[in-house]
């Protein structure tokens, strides 16, 4: 009798269809993927890393009951992770969670509506692609992509399949943001004029893995799907296991901590991308074999590309030695500061009504506003489920059920990653960086940026 009910309420919703799609605006295709609110969302974990097992997993089990969404694969290519990842999921869903030796596999066996990505940051933009054409939902970690080309085949996939993609930039779902970019799209603030990016910490550790490297052996991986369309290079458990340390797996600094904070400056100011970038750096202080830089220093120019008189400059600064853990955002106009450490927006700097009187113009006196703010940015490389990442998560989750955009869709990780390959190919080149709007290609001395 209750399988009768349910087939005729399914029926009856099918025969609906045509009026919903007219309502909603949603395509046949994308409407055949609507689930239903009864039925659980299956969720397939794409590489179960530092990452996931640290924050992916306390952040979905805030919300997976409410939301019912259940974690049912892992795929990893190394089968110790492989392991790992499927019996800490079977124990946490109390049911067995399959282990797949790749993504082949586990989209072949069409298993999942939804997967968590965290593989290396080269591959994100790949396998967010692969997973969207084999019809999955994807919260898919930042970097999106570290080069053009990665970065247009997954836009292209996401766009032409309509799935949900969240991009791991958190920030997206922080209350204090979101009234940053409200207060500054009022037009209470005034013109951006610059924005001072830092993030600086002491962290000797940070990205290395020297207790699970000895651990890590050819035959137990797959070192050739791994590298996936970089160059071939013969297999170094480090490249594998500390890949933020070394190019062109990584970009390190900016492709880890930048893009979450230069995605504000577009978000705020509703620039797609930077003008020029130029940008140098080295190592420093940490001499482990790395090849990414430990200290980077870049310099942005934002503004319309119609009108080159108009615009702010952006500078990010980042070190691995004599930090504070205590990334700074700092925006600034003619008329004071917002400072998204403080959460204040104040008249600091800014232009006094004498200054303005003696000018024969008018100031701009801010006033002393508190942003909203009920999450702090964690810094440390374990954040555990931090508030940020669960609401995050769970706007992803909320979004794959309404199919309605989440906080940071697709083109928020395409317009991060201009900014990021803009900044890389400065920074290998010693050359300003531009941005070729009708290629949609990262330029450096007349030439297109190759890694």
């Amino acid at each position: 009798m209750e399988k009768s009910r349910r087939t005729f309420i399914r029926q009856a919703s099918i025969a609906g269809a045509g009026v919903m799609l007219a309502k909603t605006g949603l395509s046949a295709k994308s409407y055949k993927r609507i689930i239903g609110a009864n039925d659980r969302v299956r969720v397939g974990v794409v590489g179960f890393s530092d990452r996931h097992k640290s924050s992916h997993m306390p952040c979905f089990m805030n919300h997976y009951k409410e939301l019912n969404f259940e974690v049912v694969a892992v795929s990893d290519i190394w089968n110790r992770r492989r392991e790992e990842g499927a019996a800490a999921w079977s124990k946490k869903m109390d049911n067995t969670v399959k282990a797949y030796r790749n993504n082949e596999e586990m989209y072949g066996a069409k298993s999942v509506d939804a997967v968590f990505m965290s593989t290396a940051d080269f591959q994100h933009a790949r396998h967010c692609a692969e997973a969207v054409r084999a019809g999955c939902d994807v919260y898919c970690e930042k970097p999106f992509a570290e080069t053009m080309e990665d970065a247009r085949f997954a836009l292209k996939a996401v766009k032409e399949t309509g799935k949900i993609v969240q991009i791991g930039s958190q920030r997206r779902s922080g209350a204090n943001y979101h009234a940053a970019d409200e207060f500054i799209k009022s037009g209470q603030f005034g013109p951006i004029t610059m924005v001072e990016l830092t993030w600086n910490v002491n962290q000797p550790g940070r990205w290395r893995r020297p207790d699970v490297v000895p651990l890590l052996k050819e035959s137990d991986t797959d070192w050739k799907r791994w590298l996936m369309n970089r160059p071939y290079e013969a297999f170094d458990p480090r490249k594998y296991l500390e890949f933020r340390l070394f190019w062109p797996y990584s970009s390190g600094l900016p492709g880890q901590w930048m893009s979450h904070q230069i995605d504000t400056v577009h978000w705020f100011s509703g620039l797609k991308h930077p003008r020029s970038v130029t940008a140098n750096g080295g190592i420093y202080m940490w001499k482990d074999g790395r090849r990414n830089w430990d200290t980077i220093s870049a310099a942005f120019d934002y503004g319309p590309a119609n009108d080159p008189a108009s615009g702010f400059q952006v500078t990010f600064a980042s070190r691995m030695h004599n930090g504070d853990d205590d990334p700074s955002e700092l925006y600034y106009s003619n008329g004071g500061e917002l400072n998204l450490v403080t959460n204040k927006v104040t008249a600091k700097g800014g232009l006094t009504e004498k200054m303005a009187k003696a000018m024969g113009m008018k100031a701009n006196l801010l006033p002393e506003i508190s942003l909203k703010n009920t999450e702090k940015v964690v810094t440390s490389a374990n954040t555990g489920g931090d508030a940020l990442t669960s609401n995050h998560v769970r706007n992803w989750m909320e979004c794959v059920r309404s199919r309605k955009q989440p906080n940071a869709p697709v083109e928020a990780g395409y317009s991060h990653a201009i900014a990021l390959i803009m900044t890389n190919a400065a920074a290998h080149t010693g050359l300003k960086a531009t941005f070729d709007e009708a290629t949609q290609e990262v330029m450096v001395g007349g030439k297109v940026f190759k890694y």
